[in-house]
């Protein structure tokens, strides 16, 4: 049978990186892992729906004897794995970048757009 102890430890360590690598926020692992949406592959969004439904199960004397440790061992791994290789700051350097391309983009396209209406006015 599964610790309590030690899956809050290692639960809080996952929202915690959670919230560091990809900004989620939330009062539970499920509202972080569900506001993850995309940002995790299927399969780590499947671990994390199995570790919801892992500490739901904890919470009830009978129902953890239904948890399978070495799965939940597997899950927390393979999140873990996966958040550990996320630069955050990378990601925000991208979205900055990201953010300044569709800005200049819409300029460009601004100015073309003036300059047809001048060519049309036939003020140039």
């Amino acid at each position: 049978m599964i610790d309590r102890k030690q899956f809050g430890t290692r639960r809080e360590a996952l929202e915690k990186q959670l919230h560091e690598k990809l900004g989620l926020r939330g009062k539970t692992l499920a509202t972080r892992l569900r506001r993850a949406g995309r940002l995790l592959p299927k399969r780590l969004r499947d671990e994390g729906r199995f570790l919801v439904d892992a500490e739901r199960k904890l919470a009830h004397p009978r129902l953890a004897t239904q948890v399978d440790e070495a799965r939940v061992e597997k899950a927390f791994e393979a999140l873990e794995t996966h958040l550990k290789a996320i630069d955050a700051a990378d990601r925000r350097r991208s979205r900055l970048i990201h953010w300044l391309a569709g800005l200049v983009f819409n300029l460009l396209i601004l100015g073309a757009l003036v300059l047809v209406a001048l060519r049309w006015q036939g003020v140039i």
